[in-house]
């Protein structure tokens, strides 16, 4: 009777620590999602969408491979030359690059959007490798994406994509096509028209808007010398890919589907609009931001009044105070600038340069984590020759975790 007393004594106590609650955030896994679907089912745009509105970060083969060329990387210098070469990347180097974008910090922190992966080459994996590959990660995916479509849709889909060979922006029959233009124009006006609560002149506006943007949109087209169409976007091509992808991706991806917990499996229509698809499975809050800010002297003032997480909140320092968590990880007393000054968890924290600011940025975890924030301890031992200095040094290092 008396612990049930003690128990029920405080019935209205947060029975929810902060330290607590920090340290669970911190060790918890990132949101990370993948998206599958045939060629032309709008996967890599949903994807896209999805990565820039929970701030997770896009992962596709080709924008790997730009971005590690780009970057002059390892892989992409290999990729560079074959390129150059005239040759193709092989399936084995883009899967690595993939793994390694997996395996890198800002993922580690912000989690990721897959999409492209399990691929139609089988030259490396096979299917069911590659899915087992996805499986066995350490971030694995946590909310799989399936879109569907009608295989004639996506065909006439695909057969209706053009480019512009001067930009290589891509346009769709409905972007390029007056008569689909004109078409939809006119759907818009018959349903403006059934709407009797809409005013008079917000139509008018609108109209006008719409009219600018076709208008606008043709003579952007008409400024081009020529929009094509590429041969892998030919109708007879378009068929054999979406066959392609039924011979070798249906079967295993649908029995790897079936396997998974319905809960964390999304299904949606690709014959819709993206943007309406995009608000289906858009359903999540992404509250971790990061805030600058460059005056010294207004640094508190700014962060007191800056994305308030509730009314009279007010941001607080953390246990770092002026310390730059980062310097204090690698083992070394630095005080920050308040030029690279961050806001994370509703705490304020304070780095001492460029670099450090940009690791802190692609993963905190690190250096927030228990048992940090602790003072570096450094010790000197000299002595004579001969008398043993390197080894005591060696066996203080080992059983204090530190360096030599």
């Amino acid at each position: 009777m008396a612990s049930q007393d003690k128990k029920q004594a405080l019935p209205f106590t947060d029975i929810f620590d902060e330290d607590e609650a920090e340290r669970s955030f911190l060790l918890s896994k990132p949101t990370c999602l993948i998206v599958f679907g045939k060629p032309g089912s709008g996967k890599k745009t949903l994807a896209r969408k999805l990565a820039q509105r929970w701030n997770c970060i896009f992962i596709e083969a080709s924008e790997v491979i730009q971005t590690n060329i780009q970057q002059e990387t390892e892989y992409g210098l290999k990729c560079q030359e074959l390129l150059c070469q005239g040759q193709n990347i092989p399936e084995e180097l883009v899967t690595e690059m993939i793994l390694q974008k997996i395996e890198s910090p800002e993922v580690a922190h912000f989690g990721y959007v897959l999409t492209g992966f399990p691929s139609l080459s089988e030259e490396y994996l096979t299917v069911p490798q590659q899915i087992e590959k996805i499986m066995n990660l350490k971030l694995k995916p946590d909310v799989l994406i399936n879109i569907k479509c009608p295989d004639y849709e996506l065909c006439q889909r695909i057969s209706g994509l053009r480019q512009n060979p001067d930009s290589g922006e891509m346009y769709q029959r409905s972007q390029w096509d007056p008569k689909v233009t004109d078409k939809h124009k006119k759907e818009k006006d018959q349903d403006e028209e059934e709407d009797e609560e809409e005013d008079q002149e917000e139509e008018e506006q609108g109209e006008d808007e719409e009219v600018n943007i076709v208008k606008g949109l043709h003579k952007k087209l008409a400024s081009f010398h020529q929009i094509v169409q590429r041969p892998e976007d030919f109708l007879e091509n378009a068929e054999k890919r979406i066959g392609i992808y039924k011979n070798i991706m249906h079967q295993p991806l649908e029995e790897f589907l079936s396997d998974q917990d319905c809960r964390n499996l999304i299904e949606v229509d690709g014959s819709q609009q993206p943007d309406h698809v995009f608000e289906v499975t858009s359903d999540k809050n992404y509250t971790c931001s990061y805030c600058y800010f460059n005056e010294q002297d207004e640094l508190l003032r700014a962060l007191s009044s800056y994305k308030l997480i509730a009314p009279r909140y007010r941001w607080r320092r953390s246990r770092w105070g002026q310390v730059c968590p980062v310097a204090l990880k690698e083992g070394d007393i630095v005080m920050g600038n308040p030029e690279f000054a961050v806001s994370f968890l509703g705490k304020m924290y304070v780095l001492s340069s460029q670099e450090a600011l940009k690791k802190f940025m692609l993963n905190p975890r690190p250096y927030l984590l228990p048992p940090m924030p602790v003072a570096p301890c450094k010790v000197f031992v000299f002595g004579p020759p001969f008398s043993g200095r390197t080894t005591i040094c060696n066996l203080i290092a080992h059983n204090y975790k530190g360096k030599v």
